[in-house]
């Protein structure tokens, strides 16, 4: 046999070229090599897999198209409300400052067609929409309230519903009746509505109130008996150990008594201390506003009234010139100041006090220094009598008034308005505090009554007299002063 020659390399009887035809096409997996121009050309796109008949299918089809129109709307609806933040939060074009009154009860559509009325606002729906997305729709109060000049609406809701409008005073003086207090808030044209009843005596506190327009004077007056109640707790809880009051409800009947007789701060805890050095030692306390009290009650003494010996003599609940101790309850409604004076009256001896000439009070232990307190006072009140009758006739003073009563137990004589139309007493001090002789004012003398029924011979006679008139008796109407001069009983 002839030799064939194998290539291992190659299949048999094949020759070189064919081999490697093949093996090109074999290698490369593809057609024949492109020219240059061919392979710069982009080859064809495939054709698209054909779609399956579930994504041909109506229902998601129609989901399709839902899911598009809501990420849109949301997009939208998205950017719609930072535009409208941003317009929200944006200074107005206010450029002054201006006023605006939310009625009570206004809702929040109500409240923005004001605003919008007066140009604090560009739109109304646009404020809704702020304050419901803050969710302040529920907090909105009713007052006056000042915009500051390009306020936004959001500072002009911070403001409204915060409550932080304008603010007024009402200044309710120490030593008003329940009544007077009711009469005052009745008269206020900044509150509204009715109050229901008028408090009970001493219920309220006397203080500077802050309110706002609009505002109601049942309110107010609750504000107060809350104030009341919140004071006489504190100041009694720290009162003196050895008082001879027991109840709060008898602090604020004595405070009420020392408020009516004395308008001078320092004197109150020396006032009070009279009272309770009295009260310790079971005297009446024969105090001249209880005795008004007792005629007229919440509505204060008539303008002009003066004080008789006959109204002194007068048996009435609160007439401590003919009951012991204190009344059944308080004569007006005293400030802190009365109620802590009370709870911790000054350390004295004192159980007599005497108009001094000066709008204040002198003081004595003893019946003897108190005579000569007396004294000192009817001087004062001789000089002022001539200066007011040109000469040296002054009005008697009631020299014999301040002698000790009769061993008989009857009332020392004393002149009163009646006595003799010539020296009658001139108005009393709720009148006129003073009078103008020569463009001068001076004291008016006024002559008290004597006392006709007279404390035991333990302690002899006491007299109390209130101030000389001052212009703080003409806070709260105060009855201190009235029938009051330099006599003793």
């Amino acid at each position: 046999m002839a030799d064939v020659r194998v290539d291992y390399r190659r299949e048999p009887y094949v020759d070189d070229a064919e081999v490697l035809s093949r093996r090109l096409s074999s290698s490369l997996g593809r057609s024949s090599p492109k020219s240059p121009t061919e392979a710069l050309q982009p080859e064809p796109i495939p054709p698209p897999p054909p779609r399956s008949r579930a994504a041909r299918h109506p229902l998601v089809v129609f989901l399709n198209f839902v899911l598009t129109v809501g990420i849109i709307g949301i997009v939208a609806v998205i950017g719609g409300a930072f535009a409208a933040r941003m317009q929200f939060d944006k200074p107005s074009a206010l450029d002054q400052p201006l006023t605006v009154s939310i009625a009570s009860g206004s809702s929040l559509s109500a409240i923005a067609d004001e605003l919008q009325k007066q140009g604090i606002i560009s739109s109304k729906w646009l404020f809704i929409a702020g304050v419901w997305l803050n969710h302040q729709q529920s907090q909105m109060k009713f007052g006056e309230y000042q915009i500051d000049a390009h306020a936004s609406m959001h500072d002009i809701m911070d403001a409204i519903s915060s409550g932080r409008g304008i603010l007024y005073s009402i200044v309710i003086p120490e030593g008003l009746t329940s009544q007077q207090i009711v009469d005052r808030l009745t008269g206020d044209d900044r509150l509204t509505g009715d109050i229901a009843s008028v408090p009970a005596e001493g219920a309220l506190l006397p203080e500077t109130y802050k309110v706002t327009r609009g505002e109601t004077r049942q309110s107010v007056l609750d504000h107060m008996a809350e104030e009341r109640d919140r004071v006489v707790a504190e100041v009694w809880a720290q009162r003196a150990p050895d008082l001879p009051i027991t109840t709060p409800d008898q602090m604020v009947t004595l405070a009420s008594i020392v408020e009516k007789e004395t308008g001078i701060a320092d004197e109150r805890s020396r006032v009070a201390a009279v009272f309770i050095n009295r009260l310790r030692l079971n005297m009446r306390l024969q105090s001249d506003p209880t005795v008004l009290y007792g005629l007229f009650k919440g509505a204060g003494k008539p303008q002009g009234y003066m004080l008789a010996k006959a109204d002194i003599e007068k048996a009435s609940p609160y007439n401590t010139y003919m009951i012991a101790g204190l009344p059944p309850g308080p004569i007006a409604n005293p400030g802190r100041a009365s109620l802590e004076a009370v709870a911790n009256p000054s350390r004295t001896r004192d159980l007599f006090f005497v108009a001094d000439g000066t709008g204040g009070h002198a003081f004595a232990e003893t019946y003897e220094q108190h005579l000569k307190n007396v004294a000192r006072w009817r001087d004062i009140s001789a000089n002022a009598g001539a200066a007011l009758t040109g000469g040296s006739g002054a009005p008697d003073a009631g020299g014999t008034a301040a002698l000790p009563p009769a061993a008989t137990g009857g009332a020392a004589a004393a002149p009163t308005a009646a006595t003799d139309a010539s020296t009658a007493a001139p108005p009393t001090a709720t009148d006129s505090s003073t009078t103008t002789s020569g463009g001068a004012d001076v004291p008016i003398p006024v002559v008290r009554p004597a006392i006709a029924n007279p404390p035991p011979p333990k302690t002899k006679a006491k007299t109390i007299t209130a101030p000389v008139p001052t212009d703080s008796s003409l806070d709260g109407g105060d009855d201190s002063g009235d029938a009051e001069g330099a006599a003793g009983q």
